[in-house]
């Protein structure tokens, strides 16, 4: 199994246990799902709500996550689109001095992959959250969100040349 990590902050992001694509060269797109979880443990404390006229119909503590932000502990965060703009600035210039060191045969494919989803993202601002890695690390990767032409699966999208593969 492999698991993705950010190169700044270290932090997990996503694994292949989702169904990775990658686009345009520049980022991992991953589909994801609305799930519930529980809360807490599941305490039996013997009573029985039918039989005390009591509503069994809700179950305390049961909250609908998404799936990945929920699995990978990512954080929500938000941006303005200059607040953003001066982020991803500073994020790609990062990136970059990394893939320099590393792979420096990859920076001119990351820039030109990259520079065009920005500008897709920008496009189209308002239809993105943002998430950051648990450590909340704001010199890190920040995931975006957003929904398919259905309005209901989520997909979350990373910066490909942002994240170390590591197996375990």
């Amino acid at each position: 199994m492999l698991l993705y990590k950010d190169i700044i902050s270290g932090d997990e992001m996503v694994s292949d246990a989702y169904d990775i694509k990658e686009i345009d060269g520049a980022v991992f797109e991953v589909d994801c799902q609305m799930i519930q979880v529980k809360q807490g443990g599941d305490v039996d404390i013997g009573a029985n709500p039918s039989a005390e006229e009591g509503d069994d119909a809700l179950e305390d503590g049961v909250e609908t996550v998404n799936n990945l932000v929920y699995s990978f502990r990512l954080q929500s965060t938000s941006f303005d689109k200059k607040m953003y703009l001066t982020y991803i600035k500073g994020y790609m210039k990062a990136v970059k001095a990394k893939l320099a060191e590393s792979a420096p045969d990859q920076v001119a494919a990351f820039e030109k992959g990259a520079q065009g989803y920005v500008k897709k993202v920008v496009g189209s601002f308002k239809d993105w959250e943002f998430y950051t890695g648990e450590s909340m690390d704001p010199e890190g990767m920040v995931a975006l969100l957003n929904y398919r032409e259905d309005g209901v699966t989520p997909y979350l999208v990373f910066w490909k040349h942002g994240l170390k593969e590591e197996k375990f």
